[in-house]
């Protein structure tokens, strides 16, 4: 088999990197009478380093690609790049040729539709959204939340709706500007003065809410500051900062005259349907109720309440009602008794309680999720009774297909498609394996693991499981911060296993698309996972997962078709270290600070942790196989965008009957996705 490579370079000639492409035509006249060893030769510097930016363009069918045996060098490692050689046969070869030229055509379309705009929002009057949440990537994200504010939006916006977000104004966005509109509201027993900031991205206008209880809390990377100073402790005024929130929420569709297009403007009004996320925006039902409506304002206006994460629900001292200045008829709906001895065992306030009972409608991020927070009381978190009353929905969430595309990633050095992946993943495994300084070897599987270093993640388990495996013929390397004890452990892999393990306990991005794009398997050993996106990523780059079956890995992972299950882990042994809200949570971290091994025995399931062992050898097995390579067309040919759980929300949404609403005409997401948001001096 022959592959031609077209060489990217920058002016100095240095390679950058290179993609899959057809011969022209000229090389192709010349393979009928003979077959020549095609190869390009390769940096070190360009596979080692995520520095250098590829061209998203595709290099022209016109490239000479060199010829001749070539080797790449990684550091002081050298290897023979044995996996591009020639085949006997010039039908064969005529066939691949044929068959990357379909493919470079279509890839090129792809590429195209990311770098310019793909359409317009094509509207009837569709409906007036609004989603209030404390995340809205990439603006501000610490997990699945920001990312679906950041990607639900532009999807119900080409589907031909009106689409605002709301969230806090954490940092000086530099592309939302001041819209001079303030307002003043009661926080506690003080009266606050807010200011709108506002954007428009991707046919979404994006509010940003500023006050000092949200900017002056920023210190440095905003992303881990939304709510408190460090991980596990909260800002003592978290419940004035939400409750802020949710009222400027609902004033803002009334007074921001937003002219952002030509298809809408002036303000949303009141016929809007609102959509609360999580525990923090869980008072916008409950002022809906006792300030406006008894005015005759918002008549119509209805909330959806979607729940991310059931974990988090906001409780409080009973006491703390007052705070919230809502009249006494809705203290039952806070009303809660709390079965756990977290910290105080008794009467309190649940945000995430009131917000199910206030709302019109209850969501959550996938159907297995829904059925999960109805079966049990551990796996409700004690409202499981509340929500089975509710008759909750589970929409399964999308991903956003521009940031995460292996045809344009800037973050790799090799663009790739399904019909050329076989043949660029070995690339991205030596480029990976060259990174992270694991031996390169293009013929041992490799494991990734992305994700936050707490219990609900599983990275406990994982831990554990790692020596039940290792002595396979596999390499595994691990990309995650979180909880300090596990990041300790996550560190010293690679000083017990040189050749086989890499922990890297920090936030890095590129490394991640690396880790996607170039391991073999992605483990998502979460105890509970409401949807997950890490199990989507890895699809989409066709990454074989291997996960827990629980919530969205169940929804989203077929057994043997898209990936490999583990089975359900043991829940109830981390019930007691779950923070109910960030109070809490404080005073469990100190409890566990002091249990040497804190992610052992009392933790983590012997069960669970064969399970890993188990389901890893498994995969293993597979590897290399022609059912291996079926499971990772099956991923790559899921469609796994924001589209399709666009269209469910737009229903569930439709059905609430607020006035005016009707069906838009579906469109295209106007623009890619913004670039990362930094704050200016």
């Amino acid at each position: 088999m022959v592959l031609f490579l077209g060489v990217e370079k920058d002016d100095s000639d240095a390679v950058l990197g290179f993609n899959l492409v057809p011969p022209n035509a000229s090389v192709k006249s010349s393979q009928d009478n003979r077959i020549t060893k095609l190869m390009a030769t390769i940096t070190a510097s360009s596979f080692a380093s995520t520095s250098s930016h590829v061209s998203y363009g595709a290099v022209s069918s016109g490239s000479d690609p060199k010829t001749g045996f070539k080797k790449m060098s990684f550091g002081k490692q050298t290897l023979t790049h044995n996996g591009l050689r020639a085949l006997n046969s010039v039908d064969e070869l005529r066939v691949r040729i044929m068959a990357n030229s379909v493919a470079r055509q279509t890839r090129g379309k792809t590429v195209n539709s990311t770098r310019k705009t793909s359409g317009v929002i094509v509207c009837g009057s569709g409906m007036n959204l609004v989603f209030l949440g404390t995340e809205v990537g990439p603006w501000s994200k610490t997990g699945g939340l920001g990312d679906v504010l950041g990607g639900l939006p532009p999807a119900m916006a080409a589907n031909g709706h009106r689409v605002m977000t709301i969230s806090p104004r954490y940092d000086q966005y530099k592309d939302a500007w001041d819209t001079e509109v303030t307002v003043e509201l009661k926080v506690g027993d003080k009266t606050e003065t807010v200011r709108f900031f506002h954007c428009y991205k991707r046919g979404v206008d994006r509010v940003f809410v500023d006050h000092p209880l949200f900017l002056e809390k920023v210190w440095g990377k905003t992303a881990s500051k939304i709510y408190g100073p460090v991980a596990g402790v909260d800002f003592k005024d978290n419940q004035l900062r939400f409750s802020l929130l949710c009222q400027a929420a609902l004033v803002a569709p009334r007074v921001l005259n937003l002219n952002s297009s030509k298809y809408f403007s002036g303000p949303y009004g009141e016929e809007v349907v609102f959509i609360a996320n999580d525990w923090h925006t869980a008072l916008l039902p409950c002022y809906l109720k006792a300030i406006y409506k008894p005015k005759g304002i918002y008549k119509t206006a209805k909330v959806a309440f979607c729940i991310h994460n059931i974990a988090y629900q906001g409780r409080f001292a009973f006491a703390d009602f007052a705070l919230l200045n809502l009249p006494n008829e809705f203290k039952s709906s806070f009303d809660f008794i709390d079965g756990y001895n977290k910290p105080v065992k008794g009467r309190k306030i649940n945000w995430m309680k009131a917000g199910i009972l206030e709302s019109d409608k209850v969501l959550t991020v996938s159907p297995y999720y829904a059925e999960e927070l109805v079966s049990s009381v551990e796996k409700g978190v004690e409202l499981d009774n509340i929500l089975r009353k509710s008759r909750i929905q589970g929409i399964v969430n999308g991903m956003d297909v521009q940031e995460w595309n292996p045809v344009t990633d800037k973050y790799t050095t090799v663009k790739y498609d399904a019909s050329t992946v076989a043949d660029a993943k070995p690339l991205l495994k030596e480029a990976l394996q060259a990174e992270v300084g694991l031996p390169v070897d293009r013929d041992i599987p490799v494991i990734g693991f992305i994700g936050r270093l707490e219990e609900q993640k599983g990275s406990d388990i994982l831990i554990e499981a790692i020596p039940h495996f290792i002595k396979e013929n596999v390499q595994i390397i691990v990309l995650g911060t979180g909880k300090k004890p596990m990041e300790k452990q996550l560190e010293q892999l690679e000083t017990e296993y040189p050749d086989k393990a890499r922990g890297i306990a920090k936030f890095n991005v590129p490394l991640a698309h690396m880790i996607t794009a170039g391991a073999d398997f992605m483990l998502v050993p979460s105890r509970f996972e409401p949807c997950g996106l890490i199990q989507l990523h890895a699809m989409r780059y066709g990454t074989v997962p291997i996960v827990a079956s629980t919530g969205g890995l169940v929804d989203t992972v077929k057994e043997g078709f898209t990936g490999f299950h583990m089975g359900a882990f043991n829940v109830e042994v981390i019930l007691k270290f779950l923070p109910f809200s960030f109070t809490e949570s404080f005073i469990l971290l100190c409890e566990l600070k002091f249990r040497k091994l804190m992610f052992q025995c009392e933790v983590v399931d012997p069960v669970d942790v064969q399970a890993i062992a188990t389901t890893v050898t498994r995969a293993l097995g597979s590897y290399g196989t022609p059912a291996f390579t079926e499971i990772i067309s099956n991923c790559m040919a899921q469609d796994l965008s924001w589209k399709g759980p666009a269209k469910k929300w737009e229903e569930v949404l439709l059905s609430l009957g607020v006035a005016n609403s009707e069906l838009g005409i579906e469109g295209e997401e106007i623009a890619p996705l913004a670039k990362e948001n930094v704050a200016t001096p």
